[in-house]
């Protein structure tokens, strides 16, 4: 376990090479100039060029790759023009939002997706059945940045219900920090107001992105349960008299969850890598808006060290997802 473990880890180096590789060569062959964009259009030649030195723009690309490689085997991600702070820093400042809207996000996802699965699979052909796939389609079909804007349409446009944009009311002072996750900073610090103002204002992206993703949670333990209830210990277990529950709960399920979990855990990986489009729509203050602006800025730093930090996310996912399987179904080794 432990040299599989090891071998994995190791496997980060040429995944994280590679990410920088292609990450350094977009960025310099986007047709722009980011030291005028940092410096603004107003800005003189001189100012302009100044900020060119100060970026390293002026060094050959190879200079340029090889410092940023010799800065990232230091733990440097390199700096952000637009917010004058090391990239690092600000990852660290902003990922407590990213990592509240996708645990909630999460919790939700599972809950409601894989007991439709469940459900749908049990019943298969049953207007339940066709219901749920209808709507699974139109979930896949449905883009998150318009789903995103109904919704923030309705409930906060039309209903008034809940508010637009934003982490916490304007008027509420934040939590005490303590996690950076304001609900459970709310509930350690007693602070009721701040966690029911946290609540709504996390209500809308997350039903966004629980909505936009649904689909693939049913679809996929529908499709695995079905696969799971054909088995013959399962028919075995019917013919013992076992109740249907525990037939589909404790047999079906447990051997169906393989396929559940490696969805499940890419899913969270795909969200704390930075949901982009709605921390930009909802004006959530984490990575992902963090990396919207960083690209319309052209802010070198940041885009590469999002694009490094997000293949580190879901590397050390794949390793959790893979050590769990052992977990799951003991058939599985290493």
């Amino acid at each position: 376990m432990l040299s599989y473990v090891v071998k994995r880890l190791l496997l980060l180096i040429p995944v994280i090479l590679g990410i920088t590789v292609m990450t350094f060569i977009i960025s310099r062959v986007i047709p722009a100039d980011p030291a005028q964009v940092a410096a603004g259009l107003e800005a003189g030649r001189e100012q302009v060029e100044a900020l060119r030195i100060e970026m390293g723009l002026d060094k050959p690309l190879l200079t340029q790759f090889w410092i940023y490689i010799s800065g990232l085997l230091r733990g440097d991600l390199g700096r952000s023009m637009r917010t004058r702070r090391p990239v690092l820093e600000d990852i660290k400042r902003l990922l407590p939002a990213t990592v509240e809207l996708a645990a909630l996000t999460m919790v939700l996802y599972v809950l409601i997706g894989v007991p439709i699965g469940i459900l749908t699979a049990t019943m298969p052909g049953k207007a339940i059945d066709l219901i749920s796939r209808i709507l699974s389609i139109l979930g896949t079909a449905m883009p998150v940045f318009w789903v995103g804007l109904l919704l923030q349409i309705l409930f906060y446009g039309k209903l008034q219900w809940l508010p637009a944009i934003g982490r916490i009311g304007a008027d509420v002072p934040p939590p005490t920090h303590i996690t950076g996750l304001y609900l459970i900073d709310s509930v350690l610090t007693a602070n009721w107001g701040a966690l029911a103002s946290s609540v709504k204002h996390l209500l809308l992206p997350t039903f966004t992105l629980v909505l936009g993703r649904l689909a693939v949670a049913v679809r996929l333990t529908r499709a695995s349960m079905l696969d799971v209830l054909t088995r013959d210990y399962i028919r075995f277990a019917r013919a013992k008299g076992l109740p249907e529950r525990t037939v589909v709960m404790r047999h079906a399920l447990k051997n169906a969850l393989v396929p559940i979990l490696t969805i499940v855990a890419l899913q969270f990986a795909w969200l704390l890598g930075g949901t982009v489009l709605v921390e930009y729509i909802f004006t959530w203050p984490g990575i992902g808006q963090y990396a919207v602006v960083s690209i319309l800025h052209i802010d070198y730093g940041p885009i590469m060290g999002i694009a490094v930090f997000s293949a580190i996310v879901f590397t050390l996912t794949n390793l959790v997802v893979d050590l769990l399987y052992c977990a799951v179904d003991p058939r599985i080794q290493m």
